[in-house]
């Protein structure tokens, strides 16, 4: 039987391989019904209906893929960390930020987890804005 840090590392990349297939239903999966997500540089969000209309946006203004995906876990299993690289497109402007004509962009980013009962209750993703408006501008 997995101990609890395997089980949390496995939900973590059942998680990543969602979102790199934009299997949005997968993603909802992984997610406890309340869960909060910290947009990075942005407001709390709570609850599926609220992280399903994030996976929208994302989905309509780029088209990004994680690689080289490290997974950290406590050793309760309670919390996870991933550090990861974003290769993405910018396909169509997203309001506030630049004009978009497929610009291409690659930056460091890393996500920070807590699980209740397997699955995942908070989710806060942290990236440079700075660059990546330098890099698509």
């Amino acid at each position: 039987m997995p101990d609890v840090r395997e089980t949390t590392m496995a939900l973590i990349e059942h998680y990543y391989a969602a979102f790199n297939a934009m299997d949005i239903e997968g993603i909802l999966a992984c997610l406890t019904d309340d869960v909060a997500h910290d947009i990075n540089q942005g407001d709390r969000e709570s609850g599926k209906d609220a992280f399903r209309a994030f996976l929208g946006r994302m989905d309509h203004a780029y088209s990004e893929q994680l690689k080289d995906i490290i997974i950290m876990t406590s050793p309760d299993g309670a919390r996870a960390a991933a550090e990861f690289m974003v290769h993405g497109i910018y396909k169509v402007a997203d309001e506030g930020f630049p004009a978009a004509h497929g610009q291409s962009y690659t930056l460091p980013a890393g996500g920070f987890f807590e699980i209740r009962d397997g699955k995942i209750a908070r989710v806060s993703v942290y990236y440079n804005l700075a660059d990546w408006i330098a890099q698509v501008s």
